[in-house]
């Protein structure tokens, strides 16, 4: 298996963030923000090993929720996931980074190659089995851990018709639904971007 460190990953300069208004912890202010990070202007594609020790960039990453009634699908990062700094942590959002392999090359724009790569991802780890209706509801940035400093979350919301998600993605163990008010509970056993879209999506 390819080593996910060698891929070129698309990244933004984090100076934006603070020309638009730095934020930490999760904004619903989707408009003001995305059109201007998704800009192909902004935009670049860099070796991954280089940019997640380098925060003057940020590393986009789609962070897919699924969600059906009161229930949400979770799961525990095992240690062959990417990012080693997040095993074993629980983790609502599914998604990943979007590579150079995702821009065709941004033949209708970045939005394009955004959309495409985020429900790559997707494809990847899970599998929906369900008719769902997706929105992006919100943005991430956690300038507080060195994981955070480096990497920028777009939040979309998928409200699943039926519980039906199986994991493709092994690295995904303990996957499934489990109740808001559990996963509230136990609120501590989560990485810093579950536990914002937590309090801010299911308040």
């Amino acid at each position: 298996m390819p080593d996910p460190m060698n891929e070129r990953v698309m990244v933004v300069p984090a100076r934006l963030l603070d020309e638009l208004g730095s934020f930490q912890g999760f904004s619903a202010d989707v408009d003001r923000y995305r059109r201007v990070l998704l800009d192909k202007q902004h935009i670049s594609f860099r070796p991954r090993s280089q940019m997640e020790g380098d925060p003057s960039f940020k590393q986009i990453i789609p962070y897919c929720i699924l969600r059906f009634g009161d229930s949400v699908f979770r799961y525990t990062r095992g240690k062959k996931m990417g990012e080693k700094r997040l095993h074993a942590l629980e983790s609502i959002g599914v998604g990943g980074h979007i590579s150079l392999t995702d821009d065709r090359p941004l033949i209708g724009g970045a939005e394009q190659t955004y959309e495409q790569a985020m429900h790559r991802e997707l494809e990847e780890e899970v599998s929906i089995e369900s008719i769902f209706r997706e929105q992006c509801v919100g943005l991430i940035n956690d300038d507080s851990t060195p994981v955070g400093q480096v990497h920028f979350g777009v939040v979309h919301l998928f409200e699943l018709e039926q519980p039906l998600v199986r994991r493709r993605e092994t690295a995904l163990t303990q996957s499934g639904f489990v109740a808001l008010t559990d996963l509230r509970a136990g609120r501590d056993r989560m990485e810093s971007w579950s536990q914002f879209c937590l309090d801010a999506v299911f308040p």
